[in-house]
């Protein structure tokens, strides 16, 4: 007997918890890679073509949440409907689905799943697929205008590559989940390259492209269109806060800098140029600067500043360096925790000469790295000697608020489990 069968199916008047524990039940690994069984249960359910709504695909290591988040703000503004399809969720799982920049309901959830559970028969279907199909199926009842999805994983095999989009985005490529995707950028690029489609566009915000990806762009003629050729863009030095985006097809000077990576937003406005070149300077200006997205660089609190970052990768840690500039001559505190599958020593490394005191903690969660082991992946002794270990979030802070002085700066990182946790105390 299988293990489905002895549990016990939820139906419509279920709560959505009672669907989730189901949904992690019934498929035995949280990763499956691959596309037959997604894809015969999105034809049954008939959202296998979301026409006439356009479709974008956003892949990439980083970024592509900002960029989901950037595009969908714009296109409000000009009175679009839309449908967002991102993940993971920090605090609830609907902000998975959302329409309109407003996460689905309960209900609606519950109705999607009720749904994929009858179409679906004996396929077996990861908890990551059941969210994409419910948030297909959420977007084709909407009747949405447009429908942009954040690939989860790599590109080629991720359950959002079921769907032939309008035009694809590529935000960066950097090293991460190498176990599945491979362990050079070329590999990593390929993986990612895999959402291009024939005769689309493909818009590239990652400026040292791998020859794998232009290769397979050529091989199916996919258009790229790629930073720091087709398109170019600058802060202005006169005015900080004020950046200009050029392009054969549009220019604009004085846009609004976003609290989002410009690189991400340079990315959407040559997405708009192509597709919705209608859409006015004014109308991206007012999304840019209404935009947010919890977990990325998000403020939480003024004296002392906390911030709260998911980088997990060597990429994001980066580009987290290049912001925590702008703290130079206070003193910066960092709550930490990882998960081991990553690449712990780069992340730390990376960030190690910036911050004053760390506090690790253990992730409670059966990937995550114990606080002992990340005080171990330091790059020196010195760094040790300003190290606080602790077995969760919760102690963590309890501690760091007794030491922290209101001038000081707490950076929050290392995983979405951390951001997570420390947003739910």
């Amino acid at each position: 007997m299988s293990i489905a069968s002895e549990i016990t199916v939820p139906n419509n008047q279920s709560s959505l918890n009672q669907w989730l524990d189901y949904l992690l039940a019934i498929h035995p690994s949280e990763i499956d890679m691959g596309l037959t069984r997604v894809s015969a249960v999105a034809q049954s359910l008939n959202v296998i073509d979301l026409a006439p709504a356009k479709v974008i695909t956003v892949a990439g290591t980083n970024g592509k949440g900002t960029t989901c988040a950037m595009l969908a703000a714009i296109l409000r503004q000009a009175d679009f409907s839309v449908g967002v399809y991102s993940s993971p969720h920090l605090l609830h799982y609907n902000e998975r689905v959302q329409i309109n920049q407003q996460d689905a309901s309960d209900a609606s959830l519950i109705e999607a799943f009720c749904a994929i559970e009858a179409a679906r028969g004996d396929i077996s279907l990861t908890f990551f697929e059941y969210a994409t199909l419910a948030g297909l199926y959420l977007f084709k009842a909407a009747k949405v205008d447009v429908v942009i999805l954040e690939v989860g994983l790599g590109g080629r095999l991720d359950a959002t590559n079921i769907i032939d989009s309008t035009a694809t985005v590529l935000t960066s490529i950097d090293l991460d989940h190498q176990e599945y995707l491979g362990d050079t950028r070329e590999l990593v690029g390929r993986e990612k390259a895999g959402v291009f489609r024939s005769n689309c566009l493909a818009i590239i915000g990652e400026p040292d492209l791998p020859l794998s990806v232009t290769d397979y762009a050529n091989q199916i003629s996919t258009s790229l269109y790629r930073v720091g050729y087709e398109f170019n863009y600058h802060k202005d030095h006169n005015q900080p806060q004020r950046w200009h985006f050029t392009s054969a097809q549009q220019s604009y000077k004085g846009l609004v800098v976003p609290r989002l990576p410009l690189a991400n937003a340079a990315s959407v406005v040559a997405l708009l140029s192509h597709i919705w070149s209608h859409i006015s300077q004014q109308q991206i200006n007012q999304g840019l600067q209404q935009v947010q997205l919890a977990g990325r660089l998000e403020q939480v609190s003024e004296q002392p500043l906390v911030l709260l970052d998911v980088a997990h990768n060597p990429h994001a840690a980066r580009y987290l360096a290049q912001q925590l500039q702008a703290y130079q001559g206070r003193r910066i505190v960092a709550l930490c925790g990882m998960l081991k599958d990553k690449d712990i020593k780069s992340v730390l490394a990376t960030l190690a000469e910036q911050i004053s005191h760390w506090n690790f903690v253990s992730l409670d969660n059966p990937r995550g790295a114990s606080a002992q082991a990340l005080c171990q992946a330091l790059p020196n002794d010195s760094c040790r000697e300003h190290v606080s270990e602790f077995t969760n979030i919760a102690s963590a802070w309890q501690a760091i608020q007794a030491t922290v002085n209101a001038d000081d700066v707490l950076i929050v990182f290392g995983s979405f489990y951390t951001v997570a946790g420390f947003k739910s105390l």
